[in-house]
């Protein structure tokens, strides 16, 4: 008798075992087609950096490298160089000649946005792509001032 209600017990578990396997087989799947299908993010994310300009079209960066001295894991360069009178980058004295984020080292803390006196650096909810290439991790101040274009949708929140 002992080996019935074992062969009745262990047919119990394996339709409960089945039961959860038929009930999600008929849910949506969770993994997202990124980037084909937008993603959902929540809306503190923060993800690629982003440098801005001012509505004149000048670089609000003057080169201060608050942000540069504030990241905790050095994934900031900045290169400070002075403004040409006669075709100016920015409203201030200095520009950012060469201004670096190595996206291997950011763990996009917002420190760095922080600290930014002119509010030129700010994380944007897009985040960047995987690379082969290390080197194409870090980004320079032209992919910096470019906009980011995600495929990125805002969780709602609960």
């Amino acid at each position: 008798m002992a080996g019935l209600g074992d062969v009745v017990k262990g047919t119990v578990q394996i339709a409960e075992a089945m039961s959860v396997t038929l009930k999600h087989l008929a849910t949506k799947p969770v993994t997202v087609e990124y980037p084909d299908e937008p993603i959902a993010v929540f809306p503190r994310y923060r993800g690629r950096h982003m440098l801005r300009r001012y509505d004149n079209g000048l670089e609000r960066c003057i080169g201060c490298a608050l942000c540069e001295a504030a990241c905790p894991t050095g994934a900031i360069y900045v290169d400070a160089a002075e403004n040409d009178p006669e075709n100016p980058h920015s409203p201030g004295e200095r520009y950012a000649r060469t201004y670096e984020v190595n996206f291997m080292r950011c763990v996009f803390c917002g420190d760095c946005e922080e600290a930014c006196p002119v509010e030129a650096v700010v994380l944007t909810q897009a985040f960047p792509l995987p690379e082969l290439e290390r080197r194409s991790m870090i980004f320079v101040k032209e992919q910096l001032l470019e906009p980011p274009d995600g495929n990125i949708t805002i969780r709602p929140a609960h």
